[in-house]
C-alpha cells in the first residue's frame, strides 16, 4: 500500500470504508497505516479515495507499506 501525503486531503473516507481498520489519521493530520498486517488488499480505500492518494498492489497486500512525499 502506498499513500501519497502530497495528494491526501485528510477527508477520512478511506478510514471510514476500510473493513479491517488498517488506516488512521496521523499526528500530521494525514492518513497513516496503523495496522499494515491487517490489510487484505481489497482495494476499497484506493477506490474510495477522491484524491487518488492511495495505491494498493492488486490482488494482495504488500508486505511493506510506504509513503510517497
Amino acid at each position: 500500500m502506498f499513500i501519497s501525503k502530497e495528494f491526501c486531503k485528510s477527508c477520512r473516507i478511506c478510514i471510514e470504508f476500510c473493513p479491517k481498520g488498517v488506516l488512521s489519521l496521523g499526528e500530521d493530520l494525514k492518513v497513516s497505516v496503523k495496522n499494515p498486517e491487517e490489510c487484505i488488499g481489497c482495494l476499497i480505500c484506493e477506490e474510495m479515495c477522491p484524491d487518488f492518494a492511495i495505491s494498493v498492489k492488486r490482488g494482495k497486500a504488500d508486505e511493506k507499506t510506504s509513503f510517497r512525499e
